[in-house]
């Protein structure tokens, strides 16, 4: 069990932790000549039964705050002081709300100083207490009076957390394996070590881990756990861990890093995120409030953005949306807290919903019903309120890493809500409700789109799956199409999809009409076709007759009209396109230029810019300038039918 002290400065909180473990937690040259607590602290209790108590001594003085938010993150009970003397100060005040925010649930009160006194006083400063936590988490925790310098009631407090210590629930270790780290040093002969408190999962000898978010690939040479060599390091335990590994250094690994299972490494910097604003805020926060976050043992810039409405009144919650000055490691309802960018009050705090949350769109009635599910705790119900509200299909892998779920969990949870997986580059599941939603809107959007165009061959693959929710992957929508429950309805004619009811066919007259013009688009002179009025010439027909012909062929998806009058078999323009990624895969600078492409084409500078135009326009190439790059998911748009 880790105990966390908290309080003001001066209240006796290191010299309690002496008296109760006879370790001093003032490591610091500074912090003794001071006589405060500046960096964290540590001591460690063992126990007749073999077990340790961990001690977190965290400063007091306002101006070490933020390291008293990095001490408080990993604690299992708080242990808060007050000075018989003083009573209820300042930071005291600060540091039950941090406590309150953090959502600290168990905790004792440790009245300090008894042997400078009265039984009145004492009657006095134990009332304040009871005011000061009446509206906190810790409002009905026990107090206990002691004395760190006659040891009066000392025994009795250090037996009282041996038994908080028995009576708590083992953590689980299931999830994937988290650490904030606290400290960063070297020691001669052993190399780099880094000490915190494990999140979540465990940690073994040898493992390979992450540092986040630097993205350093690191392996624990050596491990300690409550100040003792272990083989593995648990959810709960305070862990040493001496690492290895190329670019492991002290300077490479800061205070704030998150040390986690490679997969869990996807550091970001806007999230979505519940927040409670204290009552003793000045005022309310409105868009793009700067502020400090507190997240672990991580500092780092943010702005704030209500989500609901303009502005979050004193005394409130609501969902917010945080855009950090640089990315950090976290997971989904990790708590935080907001202190002022002067450093000088604690605002208020709470707890992480998304940490993949979009710049766009943020307060529209679906991406409130996708808050509501993330911030649900059981991660098997959030999953099932995601499938049923999200527009979108949702990322198994990207839940299970943000939740930092094993893979053993997330598959249970997976199997217990059956949805439709689909996998590819993605692994995205829909719900049963959202897939009939979906089936029906595919179906739906063809048929409209078949009246308005009866004579095109269907719609463009893109254009469906942007029209359509929940919106899926363009690789994952190419299998959903393939699903049984789309299969019979609709069909793919290379990039474009229609009813498989809807059928093209040209009459006799045109068939034998488009026999004789096929031959002239094809062949060596490919590359190069007659126009229109060249093509009516050629084979003494109408002008007229001919280009609606062309034009009809073309719906069907037998040709293209690349420019005015100016058609192509779509074999061709299929395979005009092949040439071209070509060019730009043995290009050195991987760009496309007509020059190049007009020498394979043997077209003739005009024709190449024409084609190199129309794919523009389909916006199969993306253009600067004159040089131009081939979009990889078009390059089958005009794969011939089939």
């Amino acid at each position: 069990m880790i105990v966390g002290t908290a309080g003001h400065v001066d209240h006796g909180k290191t010299a309690l932790v002496r008296a109760l473990t006879g370790v001093d937690g003032d490591r610091l040259k500074e912090e003794k000549a001071r006589g405060i607590t500046i960096d964290l602290g540590f001591a460690y209790l063992p126990l007749p039964d073999g077990t340790t108590l961990g001690f977190i001594d965290v400063p007091g003085h306002e101006r070490f705050v933020h390291t008293m938010v990095a001490g408080a993150a990993g604690i299992d009970i708080a242990l808060l002081v007050v000075a018989a003397d003083d009573g209820v100060m300042p930071q005291t005040r600060e540091h039950l709300a941090i406590l309150d925010l953090l959502g600290t649930r168990r905790a004792l009160i440790a009245v300090t100083k008894v042997d400078l006194a009265t039984p009145e006083r004492l009657a006095e400063v134990q009332a304040q207490i009871r005011e000061a936590t009446k509206a906190t988490a810790l409002a009905g925790a026990d107090i206990l009076t002691v004395s760190s310098a006659t040891g009066e009631c000392i025994d009795a407090l250090r037996e009282r957390l041996v038994a908080e210590a028995r009576a708590l629930d083992e953590r689980s270790d299931e999830g994937r394996f988290r650490l904030a780290v606290d400290r960063v040093f070297t020691l001669p002969g052993i190399g780099v070590v880094v000490t915190g408190t494990v999140l979540s999962g465990l940690v073994r000898l040898r493992d390979a881990l992450r540092i986040s978010p630097s993205g350093l690939l690191a392996r624990v040479r050596s491990l300690h756990a409550q100040n003792q060599p272990v083989e593995i390091g648990r959810a709960g335990d305070r862990c040493a861990l001496n690492l290895t590994g190329e670019g492991i250094t002290k300077d490479a690994i800061h205070r704030g890093d998150m040390l986690v299972d490679p997969f869990l490494h996807a550091p970001t910097d806007r999230i979505d995120a519940r927040l409670h604003l204290l009552p003793s805020e000045p005022r309310a926060v409105e868009p793009w409030l700067a502020v400090r976050l507190h997240h672990g043992a991580a500092e780092v810039g943010a702005r704030v953005i209500p989500l609901e409405g303009q502005q979050l009144r004193p005394g409130h919650a609501a969902d917010v949306q945080l855009v950090l000055d640089r990315p950090i490691a976290a997971a989904v309802l990790d708590r935080f807290v907001l202190r002022d960018v002067s450093a000088r009050r604690t605002m208020g705090g709470g707890q992480f919903i998304d940490l993949r949350a979009p710049e766009r769109h943020r307060r529209t009635p679906a991406r409130q019903a996708e808050r509501a599910a993330f911030s649900i705790d059981d991660p098997r119900q959030s999953l099932a309120a995601l499938l049923d509200a999200s527009s979108s299909a949702s990322d198994l892998d990207v839940f299970a890493r943000d939740r930092a779920l094993s893979a053993a969990a997330m598959q249970e949870i997976v199997a217990t809500l059956s949805p439709l997986v689909f996998a590819d580059e993605e692994r995205v599941a829909i719900g049963a409700a959202q897939w009939q939603r979906f089936v029906a809107a595919v179906i739906e959007r063809l048929e409209g789109f078949h009246a308005a165009y009866p004579d095109s061959q269907g719609m463009a693959r893109e254009k469906l799956r942007k029209a359509v929710k929940p919106e899926l992957p363009p690789s994952v929508f190419a299998l959903a199409l393939q699903h049984v429950d789309l299969a019979n309805h609709v069909a793919r004619d290379g990039a474009f999809v229609r009813l498989a009811s809807h059928v093209m066919q040209l009459t006799a007259s045109r068939e034998t009409q488009w026999t004789a013009v096929a031959p002239l688009l094809a062949g060596e002179a490919r590359f190069r076709p007659p126009r229109v009025r060249d093509i009516a010439s050629v084979l003494s027909l109408p002008e007229a007759d001919t280009r609606q012909l062309l034009k009809l062929v073309a719906r069907m998806g037998l040709v293209d009209e690349v420019s005015h009058d100016h058609f192509f078999l779509r074999t061709t323009v299929h395979e005009m396109l092949q040439i071209a990624a070509d060019i730009e895969a043995h290009a050195a600078d991987r760009w496309l230029t007509a020059a190049p492409f007009r020498d394979r084409l043997d077209c003739g500078r005009k024709v190449a810019i024409l084609v190199l135009e129309f794919f523009d326009r389909h916006g199969v190439m993306l253009k600067r300038g004159t040089l131009r790059r081939i979009q990889p998911r078009y390059l089958d748009l005009f794969a011939p039918t089939t």
